[in-house]
Order: structure tokens, then C-alpha cells, then sequence
């Protein structure tokens, strides 16, 4: 679907406006969309460098029904920043400063295309840090984290990137500019718009600008791993230890076969069995806390758990915080069809990794499983040949009977990656069809015109044929310059 964007050159700085076929196409795709094969090259790309340039963008693109797609890292793994109907991407990563850092309230002010790394470097001289950054933070912007309500490795502790946000900036599809939230600690003044944008992958608003909640460094952090007899054993630990209260920052799960895919990829040297990876943070005590550990541990009979040294804990982590790279290498002629990123409640973590392995073996496919066990996030990945039709449907159903498996248990089709293009078919069954109307009524009357981010996240988005108005009232009708 193209859009004749040429008005753009009157609304920003040429050097903010691209139209080359390079430009373009690079923002055609993110880590995820492959897999979606449902995205459009965008027909212009803008670097905003201001709220004002953000305002005026969405102005017009609203006054003429050309659809705008907020844009930024590229990191996402569900095609959520990629035009889903080609119109304007609005690339954000010129807005990237750090604006004001108030170390007294425990606070910062970025823009939305500065890094995750970025935010952790600005306060680290002042003994802070900002601590839900994903395992992506050194390479995804806090823009996409609050878009997607992204979480990582210390959810577990810490909550997701929701938890540590307090005021926003935002700019609405009409071009409207408005605060969300508060700087105060908390507040019950009205509605809470800041809220509702995070995780809305962009569809409701664009932020600009993000105050940010930030925690004081622990003074004691020490990490390291548990090897156990099975794959259920180590899951059975791990719910076992959330129960049982233990205070831990970070405890990530490895079954053998992702385990064997890091081995060969880093020439690492790991077990070939099921593993579970800890850290712990504290400013006292942690030695206790690490005990209590070890004990429940134990009683699911972990074959060794190993504290590792403080010069040691890079290396410890490198083989959990790399393995999507991993995963894409281990077989050449093995493509990962789809990034499984389903969460359950704590009790029901050891249930459905059994049934995503026992579905492995009855399709007779490689699925390696890892993930965030401590918040129930886990990660499935399900390899197959691309060239082989009955592989890859086979592939297809396993997938999707987890995620159903998933919803059934009380949990999520996803814990983190957001809906985008590649999960709409799963939010009715997740929140039912009241629930998905209530949705697209929020979004029909923040965005009555369905110019931002159209295509994601709604059903009936999806349709090939054109954009569909989310009250049901007619397709929208293309207006040239």
C-alpha cells in the first residue's frame, strides 16, 4: 500500500527526511519480522529531533490518512516498529539525550531514543542504577522498552520497565502534546495515562520524553549456576524457590539442548544437562540468602551448584545473555520459526515446560526451552527446515498448542516481546472478545483515524486488503498530496 509522502519536506529539515530505497528498507524489518512476513517497506523515513518535530509529523500524516510507525532500535521480535501498510517510520533515535538526572529523588529524564546502557552510564557514579533493563539494554532504546513493556533477566526482583516509570511525554496521533503520570511517587489523580501507554507498542501515542524511577546498587552481588538431573527437576526448583520467598535477582533457565547450542556456539564447556543460572543481590547477608538457596536446590536434587567469583560473572552470564544468537547458528539447514515468549503463573512454570518438550518429541523437532523462570517467562524456540513443508506446519501447530497451552494455565501469549503483528491471533482467546473491544474502543478514540502504528496488535488488522477503522465503520480511504 503506498502513500505518496512528498508533503514531508515541508514539515522538517531535509536531512530529517529520507526517501532513499537503503533508507527505507532498512527500517522494513526488525529482529523478529522474518518470521512474520507480513511487514511493508516504509514510503518516507523522518528523524524527529524535538517534541515539536514529533507534533507537526503526526499532524499531517493524521490530516491526510497516511499511517506513521514509531520506530527505534529495531530490537523488537514481533515486527512491533515496522510499518504494517507503508506510510511514514518515524525513527527516533535522534532524540536520544539524557536530560536531566536527579540522583536526590532517584530519578532521570530521557528521551525515548537513548539507550538502555546509556541510562545505567549516567548514573553509575552516583550508585544507581536502572534496574529492569532487558538483556537487550545495551542495544534497544528505553523508547522500545516502554513501548513494549519490556522486561529481562531481574524481573524476578526488580518488576518489569511499567514498574519504574513515572511521568511521560507523549504526542497523540492528532499531534497533541500531553503529560502522562507524575513525578511524585504515586498519585490517584484521574486516570493513569501512563499506564496505558506502556505497552501499547505505539498505537495510542508517541512518547517523547520518560521519567524514569531508578534503585540504588546493591552492594553485594554474587552469581552462579545449578546443574540438575532433568529438565523438570530444574523447573520444579525453580517454582520451588519462588514460593519459598528466596531473594534472588535474577534466575534463568537452560534445558540441555539450549545448553548444547551455547556449548557449540561460544566453545563453551557447559554441562550437558538442564541448568538454572542465579545472581543475588544484597548490602548485606547474601551469604544467608545464598544458603536458603541451596538448600531448596538440593531437595530437587541438583547435582552442583557453584558460586562463581567476581571476575567470573561475565562469563557466567554470556552463555543465557547470547543465546538467540545461538540459536540462529547451531544447524544451517534448522531456521527458528517463531520466538516463543510465553509466561504462566510460578506453579504452573514445570506443566508447560513438559508439555514444549513432550511436543517436541512427538513432532519429533528440536525446541530448545530457556527463559526468565522466576517470573514464568519462558522462551521456546522451535527449529526446522524451511524447505521442508511438513517440518515447518508441524512446527507451526507445536508452537501454537504452547502458547494455547499457556493461556489455558492462566498465563500469556507474551511475557515481554508485546503482540505486534505476530501474536494478534492469540488476544481474543487471551482476554476474550469484551475485553478486545474495550481495547479497540480505547485505541478508536485516541486514534480515530488508525494512524499510528496500524496493523498491530487487533485482529482484523491483519487483513491484506487495506486498513480497517477499529469501530467497524469502513476501510480507510487513501488521500494523495
Amino acid at each position: 500500500m503506498s502513500h505518496d509522502c512528498g508533503f514531508l519536506r515541508g514539515v522538517l529539515p531535509g536531512d530529517q527526511v529520507a526517501f532513499t530505497d537503503a533508507t527505507r528498507e532498512a527500517h522494513a524489518d526488525d529482529w523478529g519480522t522474518e518470521a512474520t512476513e507480513k511487514a511493508e517497506t516504509p514510503d518516507a523515513v523522518v528523524f524527529p529531533e524535538t517534541t515539536d518535530d514529533v507534533a507537526a509529523v503526526l499532524a499531517v500524516a493524521d490530516e491526510r490518512g497516511v499511517p506513521v510507525t514509531p520506530y527505534a532500535a529495531g530490537t523488537s521480535m514481533e515486527g512491533n516498529p515496522v510499518p504494517a501498510f507503508g506510510g511514514i517510520s518515524l525513527d527516533l533515535t535522534r532524540m536520544n539525550g539524557i536530560l536531566d538526572v536527579r540522583p536526590d529523588d532517584f530519578q532521570i529524564d530521557v528521551q525515548p531514543g537513548a539507550l538502555g546502557s546509556a541510562v545505567d552510564e549516567a548514573v553509575a557514579d552516583r550508585g544507581l542504577f536502572f534496574p529492569p533493563l532487558p538483556s537487550s539494554g545495551d542495544i534497544s532504546t528505553i523508547g522500545g522498552m516502554i513501548a513494549n513493556d519490556a522486561s529481562g533477566m531481574r524481573t524476578v526482583k526488580y518488576g518489569e520497565v511499567a514498574d519504574w516509570v513515572l511521568e511521560l511525554e507523549a504526542v497523540t496521533a492528532s499531534g497533541e502534546v500531553f503529560t502522562a503520570g507524575s513525578k511524585a511517587k504515586k498519585t490517584s489523580a484521574g486516570y493513569n495515562l501512563a499506564d496505558l501507554l506502556v505497552g501499547s507498542e505505539g498505537t495510542l501515542a508517541v512518547v517523547t520524553r520518560a521519567t524514569l524511577e531508578l534503585a540504588g546498587r546493591p552492594d553485594q552481588i554474587r552469581g552462579g549456576r545449578a546443574v540438575f538431573p532433568s529438565l523438570g527437576d530444574a523447573a520444579d526448583a525453580v517454582a520451588d524457590a519462588v514460593r519459598s520467598g528466596v531473594d534472588v535477582a535474577k534466575i534463568e533457565l537452560l534445558d540441555e539442548t539450549a545448553g548444547a547450542m551455547a556449548n557449540d556456539h561460544f566453545g563453551l564447556d557447559l554441562p550437558d544437562s538442564a541448568m538454572i543460572f542465579v545472581e543475588f543481590h544484597a548490602d548485606h547477608n547474601v551469604d544467608d540468602e545464598i544458603a536458603f538457596c541451596r538448600s531448596i536446590f538440593e531437595s530437587h536434587d541438583a547435582r552442583s551448584f557453584e558460586i562463581a567469583g567476581e571476575d567470573e560473572m561475565d562469563e557466567l552470564w554470556e552463555a543465557r545473555e547470547e543465546l538467540a544468537f545461538a540459536l540462529g547458528s547451531y544447524d544451517p539447514d534448522l531456521t527458528p520459526l517463531h520466538p516463543g515468549d510465553i509466561t504462566v503463573p510460578i506453579s504452573k512454570l514445570p506443566d508447560v515446560i513438559r508439555y514444549a518438550k513432550e511436543l517436541s518429541e512427538e513432532y519429533d523437532l528440536l525446541v530448545p526451552c530457556f527463559g526468565h523462570a522466576g517470573d514464568g517467562n519462558v522462551h521456546y524456540t522451535v527449529l526446522a527446515d524451511e524447505s521442508d513443508e511438513a517440518m515447518v506446519e508441524r512446527g507451526e501447530e507445536l508452537y501454537a498448542a504452547v502458547v494455547d497451552r499457556a493461556i489455558e494455565l492462566g498465563g500469556t501469549a507474551t511475557g515481554e516481546h508485546g503482540v505486534g503483528m505476530g501474536k494478534r491471533d492469540y488476544l481474543e482467546r487471551e482476554h476474550g472478545a469484551v475485553g478486545v473491544e474495550l481495547m479497540r474502543r480505547v485505541k478508536g478514540a485516541l486514534d480515530p483515524n488508525d494512524t499510528l502504528n496500524p496493523g498491530k496488535i487487533f485482529p482484523e488488522t491483519s487483513e491484506p486488503e487495506g486498513r480497517v477503522l477499529l469501530d467497524g465503520v469502513s476501510s480507510l480511504a487513501e488521500t494523495d498530496d
